[in-house]
């Protein structure tokens, strides 16, 4: 189905709810709750077009603070509920905000299966590698030997990827932002708008409070030009501040060169988003650090395969008798 257009222009103001918005200061929740608003103004639908589903988490207040309709469900299960409206009503465009703690450890079994059913609703998933609300024991993302609440002498798991996870289930869109790139934000969630099926966009964010400065440096001005490649389809991968650096590929590893020194430009990688194999390898560089749409692909999505289905049985046996179904097959009189 086609979702409607708003004629009304609709301002940043008029999805800004009556709530009060209340995360800690300086919290990167409120760079993203400002852009999503910002975002969903700009792309022409009327504010009862847009559901806003989230979890449980700091960042699951979201649905409070826009001025759509939402639902606060329970721990992991947002994608679920999200699914379900989408299936009721595909003229509905469907947000999911979740954190890393929620959709990860306790919602990654719905995280996982949504994906690969590649159900059109868009996900973004507030990266901050901690679990904040319950006041800073390690999450599914925290590194290796970071010390918590919960790991008091360092965490000894392995991290989980969410880049690789969601490509490992099939996503067909995932990408990669940071709450303080907010013109870089803003492109990235119109792109998934855009994208018909599953969207899958990280946020790193920053927890002033439990994890200050995890994303250090790709964040800070003077420093993030030298550790952040921006992916542009059809564009060699160079970062730095002359954009002087490059990656190579090298024994079927990701490098970074010097342009003129080490290698020229026609050396450096092309980014190609319908690579799943190239998405996979940029999903594992932390430096540098690879943001915008690492792989996109269109397939049917879970919603026209279903209606698809429940046309083809229409015609297969014709239209349903609720009343004959309710009274088919063994029944029983309780007197």
């Amino acid at each position: 189905m086609t979702l409607t257009v708003n004629p009304k222009v609709l301002t940043k103001k008029d999805f800004a709810s009556d709530q009060t918005v209340r995360w800690c200061p300086g919290c990167g929740d409120y760079a993203i709750l400002s852009t999503v608003q910002k975002v969903f103004a700009q792309l022409g639908l009327p504010r009862e077009k847009f559901v806003v589903v989230s979890g449980i988490g700091c960042s699951s207040r979201f649905p409070y603070y826009m001025n759509t309709y939402g639902f606060h469900t329970i721990h992991g299960r947002a994608p679920a509920v999200a699914t379900g409206i989408k299936l009721a009503n595909p003229d509905l465009s469907v947000w999911v905000v979740t954190g890393d703690g929620d959709a990860l450890s306790i919602g990654g079994n719905h995280l996982i299966h949504a994906a690969r059913r590649n159900a059109d609703i868009k996900v973004l998933l507030f990266n901050n590698a901690i679990y904040g609300l319950t006041k800073g024991q390690l999450s599914p993302t925290s590194p290796r030997g970071m010390k918590t609440k919960s790991s008091p002498y360092g965490s000894v798991e392995r991290p989980v990827n969410p880049i690789h996870l969601t490509l490992g289930a099939g996503a067909t869109f995932v990408a990669r932002t940071v709450d303080v790139f907010q013109s870089h934000m803003a492109e990235t969630l119109e792109a998934a708008y855009r994208h018909k099926g599953f969207a899958f966009v990280e946020i790193l964010q920053n927890c002033v409070i439990f994890n200050h400065g995890m994303w250090f440096p790709y964040t800070e001005r003077d420093r993030r030009h030298d550790h952040v490649v921006y992916l542009e389809p059809g564009k060699p991968l160079r970062f730095g501040k002359a954009q002087e650096k490059g990656l190579v590929m090298k024994d079927g590893k990701m490098e970074t060169v010097i342009l003129g020194e080490d290698a020229a430009e026609e050396d450096l990688v092309v980014h190609d988003p319908s690579s799943p194999a190239l998405a996979f390898m940029l999903g594992q560089l932390r430096d540098p650090l690879p943001v915008g749409v690492f792989y996109q692909v269109e397939q049917p999505t879970y919603e026209e395969w279903m209606y698809r289905q429940m046309e083809d049985v229409k015609r297969q046996k014709g239209k349903g008798d609720l009343k004959a179904l309710y009274h088919a097959g063994d029944t029983w009189v309780v007197e």
